[in-house]
Parts: C-alpha cells; structure tokens; sequence
C-alpha cells in the first residue's frame, strides 16, 4: 500500500509546490509530540527483569524484557476525551480576508509542541484557502473574458449567417483553463490524515472539531470554478461541436494515448537492425580497403557530410527524447509550456523510434553503396546515393499524407518558418528554444550544404564538385551557414524586447553578437593560420564563452544565487540530490570548452581529423541536450505562472482551427 506522502508527492504540481500543504512539516511536528509524552526517567534495570523466569530459554527472556519496556514507554490513552480545540474564524483588518486560529480548549502536558502544531495547522490551512481564493479569481476573469469573446464571435456569425444565408464555425480565441485549482481532494486528503496521526499521538478527539472548518473553509465549499468549468464545456459543445458532447470532450478533456508496447518493440528491433548493419559496414569498410590512402579522400568527401548530418540529428533526437523522459518524469509540463497539444505530442519512445528508425536506414544506405561499389558500379552512379537518401528524408519531412508523425512534422516545419522569419513573427517560447537547438547544431549545417552541393554538382552538372570544398564562394558560404543560427536567435531577442519592453532581451542578444563574432574569427583562423588571428580567436572565444556561461548559470538555469537556501544554486529545485546541479554546472563548463581544439591544431590523418570533428561535434549536441533539461526546469518553476496569464488560446481551440 502506498504512504499518503508518497501519493501527495506524486500528485504535487512543481510550479504550485509552495501552495500545497507542507505534509511533511507537519509530521515532524507530530513527532515531536509523541518524544514529548515519553517519560522522562528509563524504567529501573530491576524491574525490567521483574517475573523474568532465567530457566527458560534467553529468547523468552529478551521477549520479557521487550514487552516491559513497551509497556512502560506506551502512552496511556483515555477514550472518553472531549474535544480539545477550538477553531475561530476571524477577518483581518483592512481588508475581507479570512483566517483560521485554534485556540487550546485545555492544557497538554506537551503544550508548547501542541500549540507549534496546531499554529502550523492554521498557517497550512490559510496558506491553501489564499491561494485558491487567487487562482479561483484568476479564473473567473478569464471566463468572463471568454463570454464576451464568444458574444463577439457569435454576433459575427449571425452576421456572415445573414450575408451567406448559412452557418459556419466560427473559431475562438478564447482564455485557457490549464491546471485548474479545483484539487480540494488533494488539500482535504492531507488535513484529514494528519490530524488522525494527531489524535493517536496525543490520546485526543481534536480531528473532527477542526474538520468541520476545513470542510466550511472556501476551497472546500468554493464551487465557482466547477460551475465555470461546467459552462465552458456547455459554451463549446453548443457553439463548437455541434451539441456533440463526445466529439467536445475529445477537445476539451482529451486522453492521454497510453504508451503502445509495439513502438517499445519496434524501438529495439531498430536499435538492433542498426547495430548489425553497422558491423556488417565496418567489416566491408575493412574488406573493400575504402579508408586506404588511394580512396579515403573521395570516400570520405562523398560520404562522411550525409553520414554526419544523419548522426548528429538522430543524436539530437536522442538526447530530445532523454528529455522527454526526464521531463515527465520530474513532473515538468513541457506540453503546457511548448503548448503541444497533448494529444499529438511527441512522448520519449516516439523520439527513440524515430532516431533508430533514421540511423538504420542511414548505415543500410551506407552498406548498399559500398556493396555496389564493390560491385563495379560507376562511382559518380552509386556516390548519388547520399544525395538520394538526403531527398527522401526531405520529402518525408514535408509529406501532406498522415501517417509518421505528420503534427510533429508540421510543428518542426512552422519553428523553423518563424525562426528564418524571426522579426516578423511573436516569439514564443518553443520558437527561440529551437533556435537555441540549432545554434548547437553548426557542423550539421555546413554538412547538408556540402552534401546538397554536391548532390547538384553529380546529378545536373550544375557546377565543378570540387568547388564545394574550396573557393571563395564556399568560404562566403562557410560563413553564412556560422552566423546565422546566432543571428536568427539575435533577430528573436530584438523582437521580444520590442514587444516586452524588456532590456534582458538587448542583453541577451549581446550574447549571440558575440558568439557571431567568435565564430567568424575561427572561420578566418583555419583558412588564416597566423598570430595576429590566433590572438583574435582566443581573445572572442574567450568573451563569448564567459558570456555564454553567465547566461547559462544565472539567466538560463536560475544558479549561483548566493542567498539561496542551497548553496550557489536557487531555491526550488525539482531533483532531489544537489550534487546533480553542482556536477552539471562543472560539466557544462568543460563541453563549452571544446572551441580550444580549433586553435590548438592536433597533428593527425584525413579520417582522424574527420572522427574528432565528429566528436566535438557531438559533444555539443549532448551539452545542448543537458542543458534543455535544467532550462525547462527553471522555466516551469519560476516562468510558467506567466505564461498562464499571457495565453489566450487554448490548445483544443488552435487545434480545430488547423482542421
């Protein structure tokens, strides 16, 4: 059987962590009461072996003795107490606010830790009756909000209804009712079950006295906020679902797709198809010689840009759906705040299946072009396979057709439409948290322009193969393709400060100039290899990456609070052991580092180079992917309550209107 603790945790809402009853407070409380009746002397030794028989066995003896100490240890309890307390309700002056105080209707030989218990007991109960107050107004706001909108959209429709001599559906841009406050369950079920540990402690009838205010209390006896719920599914059902109460509790009440054990299945027969095929590629690799000097530059020319851009992204993916894993797991509300219909969402194992799903099809691509090569196919005929591989995926990501995941498909393609055209669109959250992705994901970049380059180059002859790896319009390119995930996310921090008002937003860009420029002085350092630039590189790196980890620690994670009740890190915290953060925030330090392997220049071969690359490359994308984490966490914790209050369109609303 589950303890009530452990059912009250998993019930707690992160961002509302403050406003539930401190459960735990209070029974440490009650166990100082139940220290406080012990007696204060030990029983004498002589006793204890009083009526002892010492010719029977030592057990009985030990027996004896245990049940004299119990015995003696046991607090008395007297059945017939009357009640104990009294609960006054009482307004505060200067305004209608309503508090409970407990008054001790007789005196306890423990009266100082009673008087403790039942003063936090108030607290709790004040605590929770305030704050439902708050949220219940918060809420009945919005639906007043919400009738005068759908009055406006229901004098339109009779309008285009006079107009068109029929009807239509209207859609609505009406308030969100996300995470409702009606959990008086939750906050009752806590009241009740630590008073009941109360009486048991104290040998007193003190629950059911103080019950009866906490069911007359306002949380308890409030039915506004069902009332409203009530009307808003009758508003809908009527106006937006064609009196079709089933269809309307699809949108409004949606159920969560329980996880299928075949996508679990089809997770690990990907997994290990990919792992079998990438043996079978490195022992042909080994057979057919392609990493030999004669045709190593080619192959990995060809080759290595469409493997990588295939590697990285699937490792991103990897990485997004250790997130997602963590995220529900730690009880973050990514859906809310990315606001992903839940329905639709992309869960943890969806992530893995598409990754492993990717990566197969990559390294089977890879073993088809090798085997046709060995095969004595013409080279410039089977290098078109990347280009191919390449095209499909791209067809794949914007296919019309409903099937492999086409919201999340859509949703990618609208990100990415709002990051090229950042300043012409309102930047919401999943908007520059993606853009942050690719910033992460640069090397990826400049391989799908290599490999699309010369996918153009082999198939219609647009253009000299070789021109995708050098020449002056490569290194113009080079540069572009460096700046622009920094300058997209810049353009994202000057339109949010146009719109907030919100100087953090200028400050913020300042972080992706400088990363700009960093960049582009690395660019020019490995075409330029002299001290003037070596000077430079360091120099931008290093400002960047101070800059950077500033950002990171004290904006973006909410760390390094100095007053902070844990130690340099911030106040609430979802995971419970601290030496996790400190250990992230030193990891973070390390992986933000790896810039100094393109200054330092290792002296090693064509694929070693390409494998470090690969590497580094890789090691930004798993910081990427660390960092998501804590970002959200402290999103959730410290923001969400703000983007309750900014978002007018619920998700089943937005959902409908894409219909």
């Amino acid at each position: 059987m589950v303890k009530f603790s452990k059912e009250l945790e998993a019930q707690l809402i992160p961002e509302w962590k403050e406003a539930f009853v401190n459960y735990w407070q209070l029974k440490k409380q009650i166990k100082r009461i139940r220290l406080s009746r012990l007696p204060t002397n030990p029983p004498h030794t002589a006793q204890l072996f009083a009526g002892v028989d010492f010719g029977r066995s030592i057990f009985d003896s030990l027996r004896s003795i245990a049940a004299n100490l119990a015995d003696n240890l046991r607090p008395s309890c007297d059945d017939h107490n009357l009640t104990v307390i009294q609960v006054r309700r009482k307004t505060v002056k200067g305004s209608e606010e309503e508090i409970y105080e407990t008054e001790l209707a007789q005196l306890f030989s423990e009266e100082d830790e009673v008087r403790v218990f039942f003063e936090s007991l108030d607290e709790e109960l004040n605590k929770v009756n305030q704050f439902y107050k708050k949220q219940e107004s918060e809420f009945m706001e919005r639906g007043d909000t919400l009738n005068k909108q759908l009055q406006i959209l229901l004098d339109l429709k009779t309008i285009i209804s006079n107009r068109r001599w029929k009807s239509s559906n209207p859609s609505s841009n009406s308030a969100s009712f996300s995470h409702s406050p009606s959990r008086n369950s939750d906050y009752s079920v806590a009241f009740s079950k630590i008073l009941k540990k109360f009486d048991k402690v104290s040998c007193q009838k003190a629950s059911a006295n103080y019950l009866k205010e906490v069911k007359r209390s306002h949380f308890v006896s409030s039915d506004k906020v069902v009332r409203l719920m009530d009307e808003v599914e009758s508003i809908f059902t009527k106006h937006f679902a064609n009196n079709d109460r089933k269809k309307a509790m699809k949108f409004l009440r949606p159920q969560q797709n329980k996880d299928s054990h075949m996508v679990t299945f089809l997770v690990g027969l990907s997994t290990g198809c990919f792992v079998s095929l990438f043996c079978v590629y490195a022992i042909l690799a080994h057979l057919c010689g392609i990493f030999s000097p004669s045709k190593e530059p080619r192959y990995m020319e060809t080759v290595y840009p469409v493997f990588s851009v295939f590697a990285l992204l699937s490792l991103h993916l990897f990485m997004y759906g250790c997130n997602l894993f963590m995220w529900k797991r730690t009880r973050i509300n990514y859906n809310f705040i990315f606001e992903f219909s839940p329905t639709t969402a992309l869960k943890h194992r969806d992530a893995f299946l598409i990754c492993t799903t990717l990566m197969t099809t990559v390294v089977g691509a890879m073993v088809i072009h090798l085997l046709l090569r060995a095969a004595g196919f013409s080279p410039s005929q089977v290098d078109a396979i990347p280009g191919i591989l390449l095209l499909v995926s791209i067809m794949l990501l914007i296919c019309p057709f409903d099937f492999f995941y086409r919201p999340t498909r859509y949703c990618f393609i609208r990100v990415l439409r709002n990051i090229a055209c950042s300043p012409f669109y309102k930047v919401l959250l999943v908007d520059f948290f993606m853009a942050d992705q690719l910033t992460s994901q640069i090397p990826l970049l400049r391989h799908l322009e290599t490999t699309s380059c010369r996918f153009f180059a082999t198939i219609f002859k647009t253009h000299n193969p070789e021109a995708c790896h050098s020449g002056r319009l490569y290194l113009e390119i080079t540069y572009i393709i460096s700046f622009m995930p920094y300058y997209w996310r810049a353009l994202q921090c000057a339109r949010r400060w146009f719109d907030d008002s919100d100087v953090n937003h200028l400050k913020n860009m300042g972080k992706y100039v400088s990363a700009m420029v960093a960049a582009g002085a690395r660019v020019t350092y490995s075409r330029q290899d002299n001290h003037l630039w070596f000077v430079i590189v360091l120099i931008t790196s290093t400002v960047a990456t101070v800059y950077q980890l500033y950002w990171d620690f004290i904006k973006d994670w909410g760390f390094l609070n100095p007053n902070s009740k844990n130690p340099w890190l911030r106040d609430d915290l979802i995971l419970k052991n601290k030496s996790i953060y400190y250990m992230s925030i030193a990891l973070n330090v390390v992986l933000r580092l790896t810039w100094v392997e393109t200054i330092l220049h290792f002296k090693v071969g064509r694929v070693q180079s390409r494998l470090l690359e690969f590497l580094l490359a890789s090691l930004e994308v798993i910081r990427r992917g660390h960092w998501n984490f804590y970002r959200l966490e402290n999103e959730h914790l410290n923001n969400v309550g703000r983007y309750r209050a900014v978002k007018t369109v619920p998700l089943p609303f937005r959902e409908m209107d894409s219909d």
